[in-house]
C-alpha cells in the first residue's frame, strides 16, 4: 500500500477582531472530510488570523477554497485597519 501524501496549509486572513468570523472560517475548514484543523489564532493589533490544517492534497485544496470563500463572504475590507499590510481578505 502506498503511503498517503500529507500537506499543510497555513493561510492568513484579514480578520483579527471578530471571533465569530474567525470561528466561521475555521468551521469551513473543519467541515471538509479528510482535513484536520490543527490550530487557529488571531491578533487584534495586526487585525489578522492564521488557520493551520493538513490532509491529503485534494482535501486540503477543498478546505482552502472553502475557507477563502467564507472569508470573502464575511470580511469587509472597506472598513479594515491594522498594522499588518494586506493584499485582500486572504493571503
Amino acid at each position: 500500500m502506498k503511503p498517503a501524501k500529507i500537506i499543510e496549509c497555513i493561510p492568513n486572513f484579514s480578520e483579527g477582531r471578530d471571533p465569530e468570523i474567525i470561528k466561521a472560517i475555521a468551521a469551513a475548514v473543519s467541515a471538509v472530510s479528510g482535513v484536520r484543523l490543527l490550530d487557529y489564532s488571531w491578533d487584534r493589533d495586526h487585525h489578522r488570523s492564521v488557520i493551520t490544517f493538513l490532509g491529503e492534497p485534494e482535501y486540503v485544496y477543498e478546505a482552502a477554497l472553502a475557507a477563502g470563500s467564507k472569508a470573502l463572504d464575511l470580511i469587509d475590507l472597506s472598513r479594515h485597519d491594522g498594522v499588518h499590510p494586506r493584499i485582500g481578505a486572504v493571503d
